[in-house]
C-alpha cells in the first residue's frame, strides 16, 4: 500500500510540474538535454527487437528513434498522464502510432503489470529519468529484471558537473530542484553494484566536462 501511495503522489507531482510545460518542454529541454541522440544512435537496434523506454514524456525520444531504427516495435512508459497525452499527439503526427505502444505506469514497479507484465526488451533506455525519480535505485532493478539475456540498458542522466566552474553547477541545481529533478551522485556506486549482481558489465562515461553522464549495462 506505502509504493502504492508513493507512486500516486508522484503521478500528481509530475501532472502538476508538467501539465502546463508539456505544451513546450521539447522547445526549451533541447538546449540542456545533451546527449539524447547520442544515447538513441547508439541503441544498435536491429528488426524484429523490441525497445522500452522508461518515462519516455512526451515522446520526442521515441519518435527520433522510430524513425532511425525502421522495423523494431517500440514502447513507452511515463508516469505522468499529462506528458503521455502529449506523446500520444506526437505519435499520431509522426504517423507512428502502429509502431509506438505508450502505457501509463511507475518505472519502480512496471515489470507485473499489464500490458508489460512477462515482456522481455532487447533494449532499455533512460533519458533524463533517473533524476526525476524518488526511488530511481529500484527502477534500475525492474529495468534490468526486463531484459532479456543478451539486452542492454542505456542510460544519460546529469552528471556531477566536476569540469565546469562551481557556479555554473550552484545554478544548474537550484533551476533543476524547481522541476523535482536531482543529479545522482550515486549513480556509479549503484551501477557497478547492479551490474555485479546481475552478471553484466558497466560502461559509464562523463561528456561535456562532467555536464552528463552516459552508460551502457550489457
Amino acid at each position: 500500500m506505502a509504493s502504492t501511495t508513493l507512486a500516486d503522489c508522484h503521478a500528481r507531482r509530475m501532472d502538476g510540474v508538467y501539465r502546463t510545460q508539456r505544451h513546450f518542454y521539447d522547445l526549451t529541454r533541447k538546449h540542456y538535454l545533451l546527449g539524447r541522440d547520442r544515447l538513441i544512435a547508439a541503441l544498435d537496434a536491429r528488426p524484429g527487437m523490441r525497445v522500452l523506454e522508461i518515462g519516455c514524456g512526451t515522446g520526442r525520444n521515441l519518435v527520433t528513434a522510430a524513425r532511425r531504427w525502421p522495423e523494431v516495435e517500440f514502447s513507452g512508459i511515463d508516469i505522468s498522464a499529462a506528458m503521455l497525452d502529449t506523446a500520444r499527439r506526437s505519435i499520431d503526427r509522426a504517423g507512428l502510432s502502429s509502431r509506438i505502444t505508450l502505457i501509463e505506469g511507475d518505472a519502480c514497479d512496471f515489470a507485473t503489470q499489464s500490458p508489460l507484465a512477462g515482456a522481455r526488451f532487447d533494449r532499455l533506455f533512460m533519458s533524463y529519468t533517473l533524476s526525476m525519480i524518488p526511488g530511481w535505485e529500484l527502477a534500475l532493478e525492474e529495468a534490468m529484471g526486463a531484459l532479456t539475456r543478451e539486452g542492454r540498458l542505456h542510460i544519460v542522466d546529469f552528471g556531477q558537473q566536476e569540469r565546469l566552474p562551481r557556479y555554473f553547477r550552484a545554478l544548474l541545481v537550484a533551476w533543476l530542484r524547481q522541476f523535482h529533478v536531482s543529479p545522482r551522485a550515486a549513480l556509479p556506486i549503484v551501477l557497478e553494484d547492479l551490474a555485479r549482481r546481475h552478471r553484466r558489465t558497466v560502461d559509464l562515461r562523463a561528456h561535456y566536462r562532467g555536464y552528463a553522464w552516459e552508460a551502457v549495462l550489457a
